[in-house]
């Protein structure tokens, strides 16, 4: 059963990792979805792969940090599919170094991409959701975004301002028929945190192999994430009977408690 027929879906960041596995994931349970991206190719390659397969997905390009860029993604994602009642906030950066080189234009990019592009669709998409009492938004953080680490203090302080965002709007709007939620996941196996081990190596002289481990050491499952893990917490947040799940922070760490 397609549980998702009939609803329609924006997707940010949706031309790979995390944000193509939440893309698959709502076509494949019914959804029509508009996958944005920094650049068109990727999201496109995506949506054309679906489309094969008969899914209703298509592709623009979107840089969430721009006011007049999201405004056009409403109008596109409008043209296409009428209205939209599910929002996944996935586009991200990160990013490590010590405190002392983070520069102010480090911290102010971080935040721009993490928060407030978040802040920013969530203006365009929110309001028609609530006048028709219904809509779902979840906000892609990080187990970042709940505690601290080492090294990414401006990826973290980031993270915990979504959060903060997530559950304040998420209080704003209980009882509408619309929730606000948001998942965290510690590392998973994507081309972002291919760049994380690439910057290991740059910055310590370890090998991949050897950063990498280091990062599966910091998971309590020992292992890295998968996209579609995170995907499918995704979809059971947007679905009609989550409609009681609003605020939540969803842990995603490969863990036996959570499997």
């Amino acid at each position: 059963m397609k549980r998702l027929a009939g609803r329609t879906a924006v997707v940010t960041g949706g031309s790979q990792g995390i944000g193509a596995a939440v893309v698959r994931a709502l076509a494949g349970a019914g959804a029509s979805v508009v996958a944005s991206g920094r650049t068109l190719g990727k999201a496109e390659r995506l949506a054309e792969e679906l489309r094969t397969g008969g899914a209703e997905v298509w592709a623009t390009a979107c840089d969430i940090t721009d006011p007049e860029a999201i405004a056009r993604l409403a109008a596109a994602a409008g043209d296409k599919l009428g209205t939209v009642d599910i929002l996944v906030n996935n586009a991200g950066i990160s990013e490590s170094m010590p405190f002392r080189d983070i520069t102010l234009e480090d911290w102010e990019r971080m935040f721009r991409v993490n928060a407030t592009g978040a802040f920013l669709c969530m203006q365009a998409f929110l309001p028609p959701m609530l006048e028709r009492k219904w809509g779902r938004v979840v906000n892609v953080a990080s187990i970042a975004g709940l505690e601290g680490a080492k090294y990414i203090a401006a990826y973290t302080a980031s993270k915990h301002a979504l959060m903060g965002l997530t559950r304040s709007v998420a209080a704003e709007v209980a009882g509408s028929g619309v929730t606000v939620n948001a998942v965290c996941p510690g590392y998973v196996d994507t081309p972002m945190t291919d760049a994380s081990i690439d910057h290991i190596v740059r910055r310590t002289g370890r090998t991949p192999e050897e950063a990498r481990a280091a990062i599966v050491a910091m998971m309590p499952g020992g292992r890295l994430i998968t996209a579609d893990e995170v995907a499918a917490e995704v979809l059971a947040l947007v679905q009609d009977e989550s409609g009681r799940r609003n605020g939540e922070a969803v842990v995603i760490d490969g863990s036996e408690e959570q499997s």
